[in-house]
C-alpha cells in the first residue's frame, strides 16, 4: 500500500464547509492534493446517489461538510444529511464497503484549520484502509 494515494470527494455546504475549505486555502494550510471539493448550496441537498456515484467513480472516501446542528440556514439541511448519511452507511455495509469511507462532519465558517485537519485525518485513515474495492 506504500504508493497508494487516496482520493477524497468532499461535498461542502456553501455556507459552512466550503468557506472553511476556502479559509484553509487562504491561510496556506495544506491539504492532500487528491481532494475534490464539491460546492453544494446546502449539505442537505447531497443525495444518496451523489455519494454512491462518487464512490463508484473511484473516490476512496467521501466527506460531507455541513453546518453545525441548529445553524443550517435551510433549517433542516443538517438533519436531512445526517439521516441520509445513516441510510448510505447501511447501503455501503450491504454491498461490502466499510461505512467509514463516508463521514459527515459539522464545521463553521471559521473552521479552516479544522477542515484541513479533518481532511488530513481522513486521508491517513483511507491510506491505511486501502483502495476502494469498487474501483
Amino acid at each position: 500500500m506504500g504508493s497508494f494515494v487516496p482520493r477524497i470527494v468532499a461535498f461542502c455546504c456553501d455556507r459552512s464547509g466550503y468557506r472553511a475549505a476556502d479559509m484553509a486555502g487562504g491561510l496556506g494550510i495544506s491539504v492532500p492534493e487528491t481532494i475534490e471539493v464539491v460546492r453544494v448550496p446546502c449539505a442537505g441537498r447531497v443525495d444518496a446517489l451523489h455519494i454512491l456515484r462518487a464512490l463508484e467513480s473511484g473516490a476512496d472516501g467521501v466527506l460531507i461538510v455541513a453546518c453545525h446542528r441548529g445553524n443550517c440556514r435551510s433549517l433542516t439541511g443538517d438533519l436531512a444529511v445526517r439521516a441520509r448519511t445513516e441510510h448510505v452507511h447501511e447501503i455501503m455495509e450491504r454491498i461490502g464497503l466499510k461505512r467509514e469511507r463516508l463521514e459527515l462532519c459539522n464545521l463553521s465558517v471559521q473552521d479552516g484549520p479544522k477542515f484541513a485537519e479533518t481532511v488530513r485525518r481522513k486521508f491517513e485513515y483511507l491510506k491505511e484502509l486501502g483502495p476502494n474495492p469498487t474501483r
